[in-house]
C-alpha cells in the first residue's frame, strides 16, 4: 500500500475573473468554527451541561516565501475590501492549479493581519490572514489561473528601514548594519452579526487599520542609523527616543556599499519609536532592537 506524505493544499485568491495559488506557500492552515454558547439553565440543576450555536465563523492564514507582491498586499488591506478565496489540493507546476473544476470551498474574506520579514542572507517570508464573512459555498464553479513560471529567489532581499529626524524631513538615514526588519499590518474587524442571524455565519466589517515595524541591527563603535561612520553610536535613535514625537520612514530596496543606498521605495509614512532596547553581552554582537508604532496612514509606492 503507497503512503502519501500528505496532499497538496493550497490556498487561492480570485484576481481578474480567475483563482490564483498563494505562491511559494510554506503553510496554510485553515479553521472553521461553531460558536456554542452553554444553555444550561437554573431548572438544569445536576444535570450535563448543553450547548447551542449561535454562529458560526472561519478563518485562513499562509505562509510564503513569496514575496515580491508586497506593495500590492499593503495596498489590499488598506482598501478594506474582502477577498474571494478557496482551498483545494493542487497539482500542475509548483503545484499551482487547482485539481477539480468545481472548487469544494469559496467564500468572501478580509486580508486582516499581514506581516512582511526582511532577513539579509535568509528567507524572506510574509504572512497573510484572512477573516471569512458570511458563508461558505461548495462545489462552486471556478476557473483557474494559469500557473505563473517559477519564481526566481535569492536567499535574501536586501531591504532597509530609512528615518527621518521629525515628521517633515524626507526619510534618509538607514538603520545601519541591520540584520532584520518586520512590517505587520493589522485590520481590525467587528461582528456584525445580529440576534436575528443567530446560528448562520457571522458577517465582518472592517473598522481600524494599524502597523508596527520592529528592526534589530548591530552596534557598532562609531556608528549611528545613518549612512554615515562618526559621533556617538546610536545618538539619532537615541534623539528620537527622547522627543517622543513621529517621524517619517520608508522602507526600500537598497544597493551600493554595505546596502546603504536606498532604490526603489515599497511603502512609507509616520511612526513613532515606542521602545528601544540595547543589548551589550560580554564578547558577543552587541545589538539594538527598535519598535515603531505607525502614526496615520502608509502610503505605498506606485
Amino acid at each position: 500500500m503507497a503512503t502519501l506524505k500528505g496532499q497538496n493544499f493550497r490556498v487561492l485568491i480570485l484576481n481578474d475573473g480567475k483563482f490564483y495559488v498563494v505562491a511559494m506557500s510554506t503553510n496554510c492552515t485553515i479553521t472553521l468554527t461553531n460558536n456554542a454558547e452553554e444553555t444550561t439553565t437554573k431548572d438544569d440543576v445536576g444535570m450535563a451541561t448543553k450547548q447551542t450555536v449561535t454562529s458560526k465563523s472561519w478563518q485562513v492564514s499562509c505562509e510564503s516565501l513569496d514575496v515580491t507582491d508586497a506593495a500590492a498586499m499593503l495596498t489590499a488591506i488598506a482598501s478594506m475590501q474582502p477577498f474571494t478565496l478557496m482551498w483545494d489540493e493542487t497539482n500542475g507546476t509548483s503545484n499551482h492549479t487547482p485539481v477539480g473544476n468545481a472548487a469544494q470551498n469559496v467564500g468572501h474574506a478580509y486580508l486582516n493581519d499581514l506581516t512582511f520579514n526582511f532577513n539579509d542572507r535568509e528567507f524572506s517570508t510574509k504572512g497573510l490572514q484572512f477573516q471569512g464573512t458570511g458563508g461558505i459555498e461548495h462545489d462552486s464553479q471556478i476557473t483557474a489561473g494559469d500557473a505563473p513560471a517559477a519564481p526566481v529567489f535569492t536567499k535574501g532581499q536586501f531591504v532597509r528601514l530609512f528615518l527621518s529626524t521629525n515628521n517633515t524631513a524626507a526619510p534618509s538615514d538607514v538603520i545601519a548594519a541591520a540584520k532584520s526588519l518586520s512590517l505587520h499590518v493589522s485590520l481590525t474587524l467587528e461582528d456584525a452579526t445580529t440576534k436575528d442571524t443567530e446560528g448562520e455565519w457571522q458577517i465582518q466589517e472592517p473598522t481600524a487599520l494599524s502597523y508596527d515595524i520592529s528592526t534589530s541591527a548591530l552596534v557598532r563603535s562609531g556608528e549611528t542609523i545613518t549612512s554615515q561612520v562618526g559621533a556617538a553610536a546610536l545618538a539619532d535613535l537615541e534623539a528620537i527616543y527622547k522627543a517622543g514625537t513621529p517621524v517619517q520612514w520608508k522602507i526600500a530596496n537598497v544597493s551600493g556599499a554595505n546596502n546603504r543606498t536606498a532604490s526603489s521605495t515599497i511603502v512609507s509614512g509616520s511612526v513613532i519609536l515606542t521602545q528601544l532596547t540595547i543589548n551589550g553581552p560580554n564578547r558577543q554582537s552587541a545589538t539594538y532592537e527598535a519598535q515603531l508604532a505607525g502614526y496615520g496612514a502608509y502610503t505605498v509606492a506606485a
